[in-house]
């Protein structure tokens, strides 16, 4: 289990913030927090990187959302933490809401800060896509 300080200090502007203070909401609600800080609770979905951003996809029974992680603009902590993720891997993450016309649900996440409850091991990957499913596994 990662576990970090519930007290951080936002990497652009400085300012502190609580991982506890930021209101729970559902991924289905998350456009009511539009502009503001939430915290969801959930599953990572899929992870991609592109350079020195990570965009890992969050679902917790209610939708998915894609979350954005710039390498500058979180800890160097919470960067790892959420780069050596691996699929269906337990989280609670914090982030600030914004919409975008081209997310599937038409928000995204700039994420700030994440907990990871537990993460899935190498040795044992979450059975669905690693594997083909061919006869003899159905058999």
């Amino acid at each position: 289990m990662v576990w970090f300080s519930p007290v951080f200090l936002c990497a652009p502007c400085g300012e502190g913030f609580d991982l506890m203070s930021a209101p729970i909401s559902t991924i289905a609600q998350i456009g009511a927090h539009e502009g503001q800080s939430v915290t969801i609770r959930g599953w990572l979905y899929n992870l991609r990187e592109s350079g020195k951003l990570l965009f890992p996809q969050f679902r917790d029974g209610s939708g998915v959302i894609q979350g954005v992680v710039p390498k500058n603009a979180v800890p160097p902590e919470v960067f790892d933490a959420i780069k050596g993720l691996t699929q269906e891997s337990s989280v609670i993450v914090v982030g600030k809401v914004r919409a975008d016309k081209r997310a599937p649900g038409g928000y995204e996440l700039d994420v700030s800060n994440v907990e990871v409850v537990q993460r899935v091991p190498e040795s044992t990957p979450y059975p669905i896509t690693p594997k083909e499913h061919g006869f003899d596994f159905l058999m």
